[in-house]
């Protein structure tokens, strides 16, 4: 069953999940306990096209390190920062199509999570994947991090 996993980012101006970011995307993010997936559902409109027709590759690998970062957070209670992500384009991302964007873990030690993802259409037509490492962080390192404190 898919439940709504309220926003934990105290900046709502994320271009990806913020509420108050006029210029965002604003996604919304769900977890289904029978698959261990997290998912969100998102149609790209102009302002994101690459060439033609087709959803910029920059937005899709956005989409993915937003998903993943929000899987690290919500199966670890850690923040997760990118440490690698790895993307493969396989089929075209039309814009106006209902794109469904999921991932799921992949491994865990104790420091670093292994997550992997894929960007569908509504109809099941796999578009792009990708793999990424994401380094687990307390959320008081992670404020340090976000306000510009790394020294």
């Amino acid at each position: 069953m898919k439940k709504e996993i309220p926003n934990f980012y105290p900046d709502q101006n994320c271009f990806f999940c913020g509420r108050e970011n006029a210029a965002g995307l604003g996604l919304e993010f769900f977890f289904d306990d029978e698959t261990q997936e997290m998912s969100t559902e998102y149609v790209a409109s102009a302002p994101f096209t690459g060439l033609g027709n087709i959803l910029h590759g920059g937005i899709q690998s956005g989409l993915f390190d937003e998903i993943m970062g929000w899987t690290a957070h919500y199966l670890t209670g850690e923040m997760g920062v990118t440490s690698e992500l790895n993307v493969r384009f396989l089929k075209p991302a039309y814009l106006g199509t209902r794109l469904v964007v999921s991932c799921r873990l992949a491994g865990r030690d104790r420091a670093r999570i292994r997550l992997e993802a894929k960007i569908e259409t509504s109809d099941g037509i796999l578009c792009s994947e990708a793999s990424g490492i994401y380094y687990l962080l307390p959320e008081e390192r992670f404020g340090e991090l976000t306000r510009g404190r790394d020294k």
